[in-house]
């Protein structure tokens, strides 16, 4: 059984960072992508971030300069590191995995098989 468990979050002024782990466990090969979503209330839910199979990354123009995907094979983890937070990065984040080689940039959230349990970012103005 595939899960991912997220951890982080929370509220920061802007300007501020926070962390993002998304911890994968129970996909039984080494090849597959974690990509980032978020949702802000009344709004669809957009990309972030992603991290491929051979650690190719992407980002959304949006986040791009302030935000940074990296994993640790090791301990099968996402992170995503966010800094100079402004107030529109505030949202529920979902990380998701989608298995095989596949190549995550740009994707749409319905091109992804697993979700974690989501994790509220507040960024005060």
């Amino acid at each position: 059984q595939v899960q991912l468990v997220q951890s982080g979050g929370g509220l920061v002024q802007s300007g501020g960072s926070l962390r993002l782990s998304c911890a994968a466990s129970g996909f039984a090969s080494e090849h597959y992508a974690i990509g980032w979503f978020r949702q802000a209330q009344g709004k669809e839910r957009e990309g972030v971030s992603c991290i491929n199979w051979w650690n190719g990354t992407y980002l959304a123009d949006s986040v791009k300069g302030r935000f940074t995907i990296s994993r640790a094979n090791a301990k099968n983890t996402v992170y995503l590191q966010m800094n100079m937070l402004k107030p529109e990065d505030t949202g529920v984040y979902y990380c998701t995995l989608r298995g095989g080689y596949f190549d995550c940039s740009g994707k749409e959230h319905y091109e992804y098989d697993y979700w974690g349990q989501g994790t509220q970012v507040t960024v005060s103005s």
